[in-house]
């Protein structure tokens, strides 16, 4: 009797070590995500506000493209309200269309082109458009960590009751938007 309350007492403790290494993992990892999916913010906010000016300057070269210039405007209006990962993927999608075609207009204007302003407004783009990227990725591979660790045994076992149930969207670009990237991307050059 002795021996298997003993045995008993070790399965138990077993049993509690896997469950709490499987909810600290998955809370570890959880954070891991939510703290990259944050930096992702922060790059799109410095992009968002650095869209103003750009357009302004823009705006001072070539007023009659007043229907790309509205573009970008509802872009980034759109993304500055996305809360979710699925609206910010969607907003983020769309604002780097219309800065695509934003800087393809710039093209016909030479003076913008040479435009001191418009260059370091368009290098400041540059330089948060590969952070974005960074994060992005970042964010993409802390999720896949989450999902993969979330999915394995023993933890799929517990994952629901511990309120990790379903699987982290990743920040990806839509199948639509792929298509418009590969049909003719536009051709800025300076």
């Amino acid at each position: 009797m002795l021996i298997t309350l003993i045995v008993v007492g070790v399965i138990a403790l077993i049993l509690i070590f896997v469950v709490m290494g499987s909810y600290n993992k998955l809370v570890a990892l959880d954070q891991k995500a939510d703290q990259s999916f944050a930096d992702i913010d922060v790059q799109l906010k410095q992009r968002n506000d650095l869209i103003p000016n750009l357009v302004e300057t823009v705006k001072g070269y070539a007023a009659h493209e007043s229907g790309t210039l509205e573009a970008v405007t509802q872009a980034r209006a759109a993304a500055a309200g996305a809360t979710t990962v699925d609206q910010k993927v969607q907003a983020d999608n769309m604002l780097t269309g219309a800065l695509g075609r934003l800087f393809a207009v710039s093209e016909a204007y030479p003076d913008l082109k040479a435009n001191s302003n418009f260059l370091e407004l368009q290098r400041e783009l540059t330089d948060i458009e590969n952070k974005l990227a960074a994060a992005r990725r970042f964010f993409n591979n802390a999720v896949a960590e989450f999902n993969a660790v979330r999915a394995q045994f023993p933890t799929v076992v517990f994952a629901g009751m511990f309120g990790f149930g379903a699987e982290k969207p990743f920040f990806e670009v839509s199948s639509a938007d792929r298509a418009a990237m590969t049909a003719a991307p536009p051709s800025v050059k300076f």
